[in-house]
């Protein structure tokens, strides 16, 4: 089942446009206070932003520059900025985990997501690698995304449209599983690049070999080290791609107060392990590492791949419902 995105309205600012330039009504606005509190609004004509010290007036910062300084009643100031990518990510409605700014970065890099590639993805979740993905792919680019369940794909949608300022010209959305969903909908050997977040990849593997074209690379982002090994032994065994390389990716920051120069005490440690392989020429045999002993898995591991044994927290219907009004409503305003 496809949802194919339409594009945006030529009135609606899109790309560029909608990150450039003053206030706008209907755009969402990140205040700073004095002691680094953050908060995040949607400008409304009338408007006004409440805490216990006073409010914010709407109309005082539409029409101002980004980047601008304003007041509130009492007299408390406030640093007012566009939300970048990041920040948008990590409070948006979602329904399902988010693959971290520091995860999506990597995969963008990575798996070498270029302007005008032909790219498709699986499980799109609530949204957040599919922003990344269409902003490195670009209006000239090809974003197909797969998803299994309905509710996170209207998640993802609102998402996509409040960020992009109205539907991305380059998204293509699609109901159902990625391995029978894929090979219907793409050309043998049309695609560029695959970018994978689901439970079991490995599963996966004749879709992506069929659909992927020579040189082109696979990625996958994997919660556990049981995933990450097997989904690394299916590659090997398939035959039609490259060695696969794994990695994961911590971030810590930095206390920065005159001499206080420390690291931080909490840092973002482990979220997901990457994977990346490529595709070979058809017929091509892979080039075989010495010393390297074949994993085996019994039946008992085959059959212990669930959901809740490696973690997976299940969402219910009601939040998702939340969220997916969330996302929409936030679309709208935009």
């Amino acid at each position: 089942m496809s949802l194919t995105a339409q594009p945006a309205a030529a009135d609606g600012p899109t790309g560029a446009a909608n990150r450039r330039g003053p206030f706008r009504v209907g755009e969402r606005v990140q205040l700073t206070d004095e002691r680094g509190r953050m908060n995040t609004i949607t400008l409304a004509e009338g408007g006004a932003f409440h805490t216990h010290k006073g409010f914010l007036n709407h109309s005082e910062i539409i029409g101002r520059p980004d980047g601008s300084v304003v007041t509130n009643t009492a007299g408390h100031q406030y640093q007012a900025l566009r939300p970048l990518l990041s920040d948008f990510v990590l409070s948006m409605p979602r329904g399902a985990a988010v693959v971290y700014p520091k995860d999506a970065g990597q995969i963008v890099t990575m798996a070498d997501i270029f302007p005008g590639a032909r790219v498709v993805e699986a499980g799109v979740g609530s949204g957040a690698l599919s922003i990344s993905l269409l902003r490195a792919v670009g209006d000239g680019g090809y974003l197909h995304s797969f998803e299994r369940r309905e509710e996170f794909a209207d998640i993802a949608r609102g998402n996509v449209e409040t960020i992009f300022g109205g539907p991305h010209p380059a998204w293509r959305i699609s109901l159902g599983d990625f391995q029978d969903e894929v090979v219907a909908a793409e050309e043998p050997g049309s695609v560029d690049r695959v970018v994978l977040d689901m439970l079991a990849p490995w599963e996966c593997l004749e879709a992506v070999a069929t659909v992927l074209a020579p040189g082109g690379v696979w990625i996958n982002y994997v919660a556990t080290a049981t995933q990450l090994s097997r989904t690394a032994e299916a590659i090997r065994a398939d035959g039609r791609f490259t060695e696969p390389d794994a990695w994961e990716s911590m971030v810590r920051g930095w206390h920065l107060e005159g001499l206080a120069v420390r690291p931080e005490h909490r840092m973002v440690g482990h979220t997901g392990f990457l994977l990346t392989t490529r595709r070979l020429a058809e017929g091509v045999a892979p080039l075989v590492r010495k010393k390297r002993n074949k994993a085996e898995f019994s039946e008992e591991d085959l059959n212990a791949w669930t959901p809740e044994s490696v973690g997976e927290r299940t969402v219910s219907d009601r939040k998702l419902r939340r969220a997916a009004r969330d996302a929409r409503a936030g679309s709208q305003e935009s």
